[in-house]
Order: C-alpha cells, then structure tokens, then sequence
C-alpha cells in the first residue's frame, strides 16, 4: 500500500530559510511542500486555503508572529498541526506556542532527520520537543502548585513530551501499552486536558513534568 504523502507548508522570513527546507522535504518520498509563507498572516490564509497536514512555522517575523498566527488557525479550526521550528527557546516562546495550540517545538539546529521524524509525529497527532526543549521543561518541576502526577505518570508524560508513542513508552518503561494508555487517562484527568499535545502544553504552564 502506497505511503501517505503529508502535505506541509513551510512559514519563516527568510527566503533563503524557506528554501532550504523546502529542498529537505523535497527529498523525501513522502513529503510534498504545499506552499511557503513570510509571515503570521501570510500563515493563517494559505493554512486556510491550501489545508496542509503540518505547517512548519517560525516564531519571530516581521510582519506578524508564528504564536498569534497559531492562535487564530486555533480559532478558526484549523485541522493542520503545527510545528514550531525556530532559534528561540526562552520559556516566554515556548509557552506562548503551545498554548496557543501548537503541536510542537523544534529547534533550527536540529538535524534533518529529526526533523522528518518531527513532521511524521506531528502529522500523527503526537507532540514533540525539541531535547533542548524537553530539559527546559524539566527544569521547571518544582515551580508548580498543580495536583501532583505519581511517578509513573509523569515518566510517561516525559516520554509523551519527547514524541514517544505509546507503544515506544511500553517499550521504555517495561509495561503494557495497555497500562500506558491508563496512565495517560489518569494525566488527562489531573491535568483537565483531552489530548496529548494539550497535557504537554498544559505541562509547561504548570511545571508538572519531571524525570
């Protein structure tokens, strides 16, 4: 059976940017660029328009960010996940992207085939972090009031947070995907979310993920 080919569009300010990426996905079988934008709004109209399976967005552009214009996609239903690709890893961007609903963060130093793993996931509906990313989010886990995950919980969260799947944590943490799937119902619950991305959002705003 033929592979799904995922439809992505590509936002940054930089052509030269752009360019390189769009040149990266263009050598793999199962990647096919939809479209580019410069900025936020350029963003939401051609994410509207043209529909693409995951859109690659920067943050800081001129013209319109990468957060206001994953904001208003949210808003308007937009069903294409987003993956944050930027330079900028301060807490402000990171949380202002995921919650504004973006399904994950990576870095621009990030090698080429991490960044198609990143876009598979992410066409999957799994989150994803950038490692540098993750640990910044570690470093948060005492910061936070929020009703406490036990151990377990949050190792599969960690997990989730680095783009694991669930049969990956099963793997990892020696259990049945079973059990994970019912430690992540019990995270779900706790943290008052649905999905995976929004318990990594909502992770990061509370500071509840740990090692």
């Amino acid at each position: 059976m033929a592979e799904q080919v995922i439809r992505i569009l590509i936002v940054d300010d930089h052509p030269v940017v752009r360019n390189g990426i769009s040149g990266m996905c263009a050598s793999v079988e199962d990647f096919t660029v939809v479209g580019e934008a410069g900025d936020g709004p350029e963003a939401v109209r051609l994410t509207l328009s043209l529909d693409p399976d995951v859109v690659l967005m920067d943050l800081r552009m001129p013209g319109g960010g990468g957060a206001e214009a994953i904001a208003t996609l949210t808003r308007r239903g937009s069903q294409a996940r987003v993956l944050v690709l930027t330079t900028y890893e301060t807490d402000r961007d990171i949380m202002a992207a995921l919650d504004a609903g973006a399904t994950g963060y990576l870095l621009k130093d990030a090698r080429p085939e991490e960044l198609f793993t990143a876009i598979r996931a992410a066409a999957a509906g799994e989150s994803v972090l950038s490692p540098a990313v993750a640990t910044r989010v570690i470093s948060r886990v005492r910061s936070s009031g929020a009703e406490a995950l036990s151990q377990r919980e949050v190792e599969v969260l960690t997990l989730v947070a680095r783009g694991r799947t669930n049969r990956e944590i099963a793997r990892a943490l020696f259990v049945s995907e079973a059990t994970v799937k019912t430690h992540l119902g019990h995270v779900f619950d706790k943290l008052g979310v649905k999905d995976r991305a929004s318990a990594v959002a909502t992770a990061y705003e509370r500071g509840v993920l740990g090692t």
